[in-house]
């Protein structure tokens, strides 16, 4: 499925974890959906992230996964939700840690330079992991994406208060006035 990458799409506050978001209800297997499914979807993302990541200053214009990097990419991907999800649950390990490094260096050694997604992305996920408040990473509430609450008193509970927010605050006053009716 082609959508359009939205300025939501890049709530992460972190290319690493934009890029960690793009598997929609990651675990739920009824509901899962990668967003990197269509190859042409990663040119895309790279051209949005140049203009909405958090990180854009780090880097002018995001260059697309070439094709024979794609399973590193993926790869990558992968250990930076295993770990950042791990040690936002404080089941951080080793192993999981060493993963994301071997995916890290893995990914730019491949990669053609410095302006390429997959280079872009190693960075930010190795900044991450030296990240001196990791407790500001979290888990949003409602759809599971991975996000750094930058909010003064660290209280942020959802990825996008318009988005997940909103859902989560319909719902409960949807069921709540469905209580006050029903006998």
């Amino acid at each position: 499925m082609i959508f359009t990458w939205t300025p939501h799409r890049f709530v992460g506050g972190a290319l690493a974890l934009d890029v960690a978001n793009s598997v929609i209800l990651r675990h739920e297997p009824d509901g899962r959906s990668d967003r990197f499914a269509v190859p042409e979807q990663l040119g895309a993302f790279a051209d949005a992230a140049s203009r909405l990541s958090a990180e854009r200053g780090r880097f002018d214009v995001l260059q697309p996964v070439r094709p024979q990097n794609a399973p590193l990419f993926f790869e990558l991907r992968e250990a930076i939700d295993t770990y950042f999800r791990q040690r936002v649950l404080g089941e951080e390990g080793r192993h999981q840690l060493a993963a994301l490094l071997e995916a890290a260096a893995a990914a730019l050694r491949a990669a053609p330079g410095d302006d390429s997604l997959e280079a872009a992305t190693a960075r930010s996920a190795l900044t991450l992991v030296c990240e001196p408040c990791p407790e500001r990473m979290k888990i949003c509430g409602h759809c599971g994406w991975l996000f750094i609450d930058r909010s003064k008193n660290r209280s942020r509970t959802w990825c996008d208060m318009a988005v997940c927010g909103n859902r989560v605050k319909a719902n409960r006053h949807y069921h709540r006035k469905r209580k006050e009716v029903s006998p």
